[in-house]
C-alpha cells in the first residue's frame, strides 16, 4: 500500500492564546480519529500551533484503505420466491438494495447453516485519502471547542478568527478541495514581520523546516515553549536573580509569539514598597511579564518580556515595555497608599451594601456569623478566642479596598498587608490571607490557629447556609464551590489533628442563620454530604470503597475518628483472617436480620451445650478483655488485630453448631452469642460490608 506524509494547515488571524493548545489538540485528535475510523493508517502524527496557524503532519499515511469484503443476507428463499418461483417484493427490495439483477437472484442463494437465504458478497474499495480528506477537515473544524464563532467579509464560513489560507499537501501533491470556503493550496506564510510572504511547500515533510529557516516561525508549540523557558531563565541569571516561571504564563506567552526573543526590563525601586503580589499580578496578568526574585525570594525591580520579533534595536523595545508597565505599577502604588489611610475595621460598614446571597444577607452579616462560630471553634481547639473573633470581624473588609477591586486575586493578601498596617496582632493579620487556604487541591494549609479557625468557620457558614436555603450542588453545578469548601474543612481537620465533631459544628453554624431552619434534617443532610466528600480522599490513597463504607455505616461525625477507623480497617483487610471474619460477620448479620422476635440478652453459659459454642463464648470474653482497653485508647488498628484470633472458634461454631435450634431458649442464647460477636466488631466498623459483591 502506497504511503505519503500529509500536511494540513489552517492559517488565521491571531488565535486566542489561552485556547491555542486546546484548539490544536482537538483539531489533530479529530483528524486522526476520522482517518483511523476510515481504516487509513499512519505511522505517527505531529501537531503544530502558533498564533496564526493550526497544523497536523501525518507521517506515512495510507493512500487508500484496504478493500473490504461485505456480506449481506436477505430473506429466506421460501419468502423470496412464491410457489411459481417468481421473486416476491422482499426479493425485489433485496435486489434493489444490493444492486442485483432480479433475474439473477436465484444465483444468489446460500445456506446460512439453518436454511437457504438470499446472499450477496461484494468487494468494496477502501477509502482514498485524497477523496475524503476535505470532509475530514471540515468535520474537525466544526467540532472544535469554540464558544462563539465569527464570520468575516462576505464569507459564510464561521471560525474563531478570520481564516486566510488552507494548506493541504500529500507527499509532494497539492490536494484539490475547499475548507472554510477557501481553496486549499501548497503555500503557507512566514512570520508577520520577519518573513511576511508566501512559502511554497515542495513536500509535506518540509513544513517545519521551511517555516523555521525561511519563515522565521517555530511552528512546534513545545519546542517554542522550551525556547521561551530557556531564554527567560538566561535573562534572569544575567540580572543576578531568578526568573519565576509559572506553567500557565509560560503557555500563554508561547501562544503569543512565533519567534520568541526574551528581553529584560526594569522599573523604579520605589514600587517595591507596594505588596509584591500586586506588582506580580500587574506584570503577569496585564503585560504577560515574568518577574524576577533574588536569592532570598524577594522581588527585584526587573521583569522579563518575550517579544515576537528580533529587533535591530532591542533597547527601544525594552524602553517601550518599561513605559507601558510604569502606569500599571503607579496605579498599584496609588491604590495601596490610599487604602492604607482607612483601617479594615472602619471599612466594615461598607460590607453592608454587598449581598453575599439574597436569602443569607450581606457580607457584613456573614462576618458576624463567622465571628460567632469562630468563638466556638477557638474554644474547642484551644485557640485564642479574642484573636479569632477579631479576625472574623475583619476577614472580608479588604473586599471593599481599591486594591482588591483592581486586582481581584489580591483578596486576602491585601487584607494581610492592611491588617499589618493597622497594627493588628500578627495572627489576625495572617488570618486575613489564611482564611482562603487551601485554595485548591494540594495547596498549603493555614499555619496559625486563628487562620484555621476562620478558614473553618467561613466554609461551614457557607455550606450550611446554602444547604439551608435548599440550593445544594447538583450535577456539575456548584456555584458556591461547596465541594471544594467541604474538602478544605476536612483537610484542615485531618491534617492538623483537630478533634472536632462536624455534627456539632454544623448545628452551631445553622443556628447563626436567621433564614435557615436548624433542625436534624438539615444537620444530617449537610453531615452526610461532607462525609461523602471523604470518599475521594481515600480513593486517592488506594483504600477500597468497601473499607470506607464499613466505617461510614456507623454514621460517625468526627473526621479524625473516622480517619483512624478507616486506616485500622484497611490494615485489618491485609490479615489472613480478615476475609473469613468479614464473611462470618455478614452471615451473622443475615441470621440476626431474619430472626423474628429476637431480643438480645446476656449469654447464659448454662445453656451452652456444644463444645464449639462454649469455646466461642470463652474466646469472645478473652478477646473483649484485650479489645476494650484498646478501643478506649482509640487504637483501632490494634483492637481489630486482636480480634483476628476469633477466626478459628467462629469457623468451628458455624461448622458444628445449629443456630436455629428447635428449642427457642437455646436458639435465642446462640443468637445472643452471635450478636455479641457482631457488636464487638461494630465498635470499630461494620466489617460485614467488606464482603464484595454481596448485600
Amino acid at each position: 500500500m502506497k504511503q505519503n506524509d500529509l500536511l494540513i494547515e489552517i492559517g488565521t488571524e491571531e488565535l486566542p492564546p489561552v485556547a491555542l493548545k486546546g484548539l490544536r489538540d482537538a483539531f489533530a485528535t479529530s483528524i486522526e480519529k476520522q482517518l483511523r475510523d476510515a481504516a487509513l493508517t499512519f505511522a505517527s502524527a505531529e501537531r503544530f500551533a502558533s498564533p496564526r496557524r493550526l497544523a497536523v503532519l501525518l507521517h506515512s499515511l495510507d493512500q487508500q484503505a484496504p478493500s473490504q469484503t461485505l456480506e449481506a443476507w436477505g430473506p429466506p428463499a421460501k419468502v423470496a420466491f412464491d410457489k411459481e418461483g417468481n421473486p416476491t417484493r422482499a426479493a425485489e427490495a433485496f435486489a434493489q438494495k444490493n444492486g442485483l439483477d432480479i433475474g439473477e437472484l436465484k444465483n444468489h442463494i446460500a445456506n446460512d447453516g439453518k436454511q437457504d437465504k438470499l446472499f450477496v458478497k461484494n468487494e468494496q474499495a477502501g477509502a482514498q485519502t485524497t477523496a475524503i480528506i476535505f470532509d475530514v477537515i471540515e468535520k474537525a473544524l466544526a467540532a472544535l471547542p469554540i464558544p462563539k464563532r465569527m464570520r468575516w467579509g462576505a464569507s459564510r464560513a464561521e471560525f474563531v478568527r478570520p481564516v486566510h489560507w488552507v494548506t493541504a499537501v500529500y507527499g509532494s501533491e497539492t490536494l484539490t478541495g475547499e475548507a472554510l470556503s477557501l481553496t486549499a493550496g501548497n503555500t503557507t506564510r512566514g512570520h508577520r514581520f520577519h518573513a511576511n510572504t508566501e512559502l511554497t511547500l515542495a513536500s509535506a515533510a518540509d513544513y517545519e523546516t521551511l517555516l523555521l529557516n525561511e519563515g522565521k516561525v517555530v511552528a512546534n508549540f513545545e519546542k517554542r515553549r522550551d525556547m521561551v523557558r530557556e531564554q527567560v531563565i538566561a535573562e534572569g541569571k544575567k540580572l543576578g536573580g531568578q526568573a519565576v516561571i509559572s506553567d500557565d504564563l509560560l503557555d500563554e506567552v508561547t501562544a503569543l509569539v512565533e519567534w520568541p526573543v526574551a528581553l529584560a526590563g526594569s522599573f523604579e525601586e520605589r514600587f517595591l514598597k507596594v505588596p509584591a503580589e500586586a506588582l506580580i499580578s500587574s506584570m503577569k496578568e496585564h503585560q504577560k511579564y515574568f518577574h524576577v526574585v533574588d536569592a532570598d525570594g524577594a522581588l527585584m525591580p526587573h521583569f522579563i518580556t518575550v517579544s515576537n520579533i528580533e529587533s535591530l534595536d532591542p533597547a527601544q523595545v525594552i524602553a517601550g515595555n518599561e513605559k507601558v508597565i510604569r502606569p500599571r505599577l503607579s496605579d498599584a502604588a496609588f491604590f495601596f497608599e490610599t487604602d492604607c489611610k482607612t483601617s479594615l475595621f472602619d471599612r466594615r460598614e461598607k460590607l453592608k451594601s454587598i449581598v453575599f446571597q439574597e436569602k443569607l444577607g450581606t457580607v457584613f452579616d456573614k462576618t458576624e456569623r463567622i465571628a460567632a462560630l469562630s468563638k466556638v471553634l477557638a474554644e474547642k481547639i484551644g485557640a485564642d478566642v479574642t484573636l479569632a473573633e477579631r479576625a472574623a470581624l475583619l476577614c472580608k473588609s479588604d473586599l471593599v479596598t481599591d486594591m482588591v477591586y483592581e486586582f481581584a486575586d489580591m483578596q486576602g493578601i491585601a487584607g494581610l498587608y492592611y491588617a499589618n498596617n493597622d497594627g493588628e496582632p500578627a495572627d489576625v493579620a495572617k488570618a486575613m490571607d489564611e482564611q482562603y487556604l487551601p485554595r485548591f487541591a494540594g495547596d498549603s494549609l493555614p499555619t496559625t490557629q486563628t487562620g484555621s479557625v476562620i478558614a473553618l468557620a467561613d466554609r461551614l457558614d457557607t455550606i450550611t447556609g446554602i444547604f439551608g436555603i435548599g440550593q445544594p450542588p447538583s450535577g456539575s453545578k456548584d456555584p458556591f464551590a461547596l465541594r471544594r469548601a467541604c474538602l478544605g474543612v476536612l483537610r484542615i481537620i485531618l491534617e492538623q489533628n483537630l478533634e472536632l465533631d462536624l455534627r456539632e459544628l454544623i448545628a452551631q453554624a445553622a443556628k447563626q442563620h436567621s433564614a435557615v431552619k436548624a433542625d436534624d434534617e438539615l444537620i444530617n443532610t449537610v453531615l452526610a454530604y461532607m462525609i461523602e466528600r471523604l470518599r475521594a480522599v481515600y480513593d486517592e490513597q488506594g483504600i477500597a470503597a468497601e473499607v470506607f463504607m464499613a466505617v461510614t455505616a456507623k454514621n460517625l461525625s468526627v473526621p479524625l475518628d473516622i480517619d483512624r477507623r478507616i486506616k485500622a480497617v484497611n490494615s485489618f483487610t491485609t490479615l489472613p483472617e480478615a476475609e473469613a471474619l468479614a464473611a462470618a460477620n455478614k452471615r451473622v448479620s443475615n441470621i440476626l436480620a431474619k430472626a423474628e422476635g429476637f431480643t438480645t440478652k446476656a449469654v447464659d453459659d448454662k445453656l451452652l451445650q456444644e463444645d464449639a459454642e462454649k469455646t466461642l463464648a470463652v474466646s469472645l470474653k478473652n478477646a473483649s478483655d484485650t479489645f476494650q482497653p484498646l478501643i478506649e485508647k482509640g487504637d483501632y488498628t490494634a483492637a481489630l488485630k486482636s480480634l483476628a484470633s476469633l477466626r478459628e472458634p467462629v469457623d468451628n461454631f458455624f461448622d458444628n453448631v445449629m443456630v436455629n435450634a428447635d428449642d427457642a431458649t437455646l436458639k435465642n442464647n446462640r443468637l445472643s452469642l452471635l450478636n455479641q460477636l457482631r457488636e464487638l466488631f461494630l465498635q470499630v466498623a461494620d466489617i460485614s460490608l467488606l464482603v464484595r459483591g454481596k448485600n
